[in-house]
């Protein structure tokens, strides 16, 4: 039997096979988190949940939405490739189990 390395991000319980892809999806939630917080205190009327998918679809597109605000607006209306099927090419199928 072999032994595999994983490891685990104590935000969402996320699995990954190497140490730098958990730490930046570590970041990214993270992220999410503070814009939560933020759309939270300036924005009234706005749902806790709905908060928080804001804040997760715009931590998810951050690279984006820096160059949108670097002057290229037309980014963010460019196709991506989805974000679950991004997330799930970094998540170890042991996150799956869970």
């Amino acid at each position: 039997m072999a032994v595999v390395a994983v490891w685990k991000c104590d935000r969402d319980g996320a699995m990954f096979d190497n140490k730098k892809d958990a730490e930046e999806h570590d970041k990214m939630l993270e992220l999410a988190a503070n814009i939560t917080a933020l759309i939270e205190r300036n924005v009234e009327g706005v749902s806790e949940e709905a908060c928080e998918e804001i804040g997760l679809m715009l931590a998810k597109r951050r690279d984006v939405l820096a160059k949108a605000c670097k002057g290229k607006p037309e980014a963010l209306l460019e196709e991506e490739q989805s974000d679950e099927q991004a997330d799930s090419e970094n998540v170890t199928p042991l996150a799956a189990n869970q």
